[in-house]
């Protein structure tokens, strides 16, 4: 069995590099985030749907999603300011009773920022006035899950016979196909949102490729005018968010079917390599398509020159103008393996 052996040093460049990529356009290889952090209109659109108003100038609406907080290991998905509330909306595949104590969490950096950027203090005379808070969770998990719920900090707290002297309440809706479906003939992108993740679902669950069946989801979303814009100006990078984004759960439930735990950690490992890999190869492509010499592809992507990007920058022209990534990946991972 032959193992991947390109050098450390690459790899940790690469990984930083997808690093980067978060860091600059503000996701976390989450496509629900990356596209109402790029479409200020779409998220005006779905504060509408969810609060029964009609904004319409996006000037009124602020950005104010977290950066790298000091104490906080996860940035939050989208916040923004509106007509005296502040917005925290958080992404969920999977059910998390503790979404209140981390909503609470960002809550409290939110306003320290806040506070900060009015140049008050907390120890003033003067009441400092705070936009109120709106705290929603967007769920498309496999796992049931009611179509709106609320959940509570207080649910947390261990003595329940005296009156807790805070809260946080933090609304649940389920965005799964067949679920809310107001709220999507409200909020089209929203809508387009949930249906793209259900098509892929259905073309992965019909395919066994899991590249060929998301390939082929893509096609027939742009096809039928689903995220297409995004989906056309984007795909590479909405590809290699979902390659990076490993699936362990797969992993994980084939793995300890047969009994093999140390085959978890080995298949977890050569299963993000090959993500990291599959999302730097497409980037590569992008880049190749539009005719960018080896020095441009490095200058725009921020890497370094080495052997392991010049190889494959080499074997991308090779293969224009058809640029088959299956071709490319295989010859790739052929030439970096001893």
């Amino acid at each position: 069995m032959h193992k991947y052996r390109p050098t450390s040093s690459f790899i940790s460049s690469i990984v930083a590099f997808w690093a980067r990529i978060r860091k600059k356009r503000n996701m976390k290889d989450q496509l629900f985030q990356y596209i109402f952090s790029r479409n200020p209109q779409a998220l005006l659109e779905l504060y509408n749907a969810l609060n029964g108003t009609d904004y319409s100038d996006v000037s009124q609406m602020e950005y104010v999603t977290l950066g790298n907080a000091v104490y906080i290991t996860m940035k939050n998905d989208l916040a923004f300011l509106l007509s005296g509330t502040i917005n925290l909306y958080e992404h969920q595949s999977t059910l998390n009773p503790n979404i209140p104590i981390r909503l609470l969490m960002y809550l409290t950096e939110e306003y320290q920022v806040h506070i900060n950027s009015q140049k008050k203090s907390i120890y003033g005379s003067s009441l400092i006035t705070l936009p109120t808070p709106q705290c929603v969770v967007f769920y498309n998990g496999k796992a049931p899950a009611p179509e709106d719920d609320v959940l509570q900090l207080s649910d947390a707290f261990e003595n329940k016979s005296v009156t807790p002297s805070i809260t946080c309440s933090v609304r649940m809706i389920n965005i799964n196909s067949g679920y809310n479906q107001k709220l999507m003939d409200a909020c089209r992108m929203l809508s387009d949102y949930s249906r793209f993740i259900q098509i892929c679902r259905d073309f992965c669950g019909k395919i066994a490729d899991r590249d060929l069946a998301l390939e082929n989801a893509i096609e027939y979303c742009i096809d039928n005018d689903i995220l297409k814009e995004i989906l056309e100006t984007s795909r590479a990078e909405v590809l290699g968010m979902l390659l990076y984004d490993f699936d362990e759960e797969k992993y994980k439930k084939t793995l300890k079917e047969e009994g093999r735990e140390e085959g978890l950690k080995q298949g977890r490992e050569q299963g993000l390599k090959e993500g990291v890999f599959r999302g730097l190869i497409r980037m590569f492509i992008a880049k190749g398509k539009k005719g960018k010499s080896y020095d441009q592809v490095l200058d725009e992507l921020e890497l370094t020159d080495s052997p392991e990007n010049a190889l494959l920058y080499e074997i991308v022209l090779k293969h224009s103008p058809d640029y088959d990534e299956s071709t490319i990946f295989s010859e790739y991972m052929a030439s970096v393996m001893q």
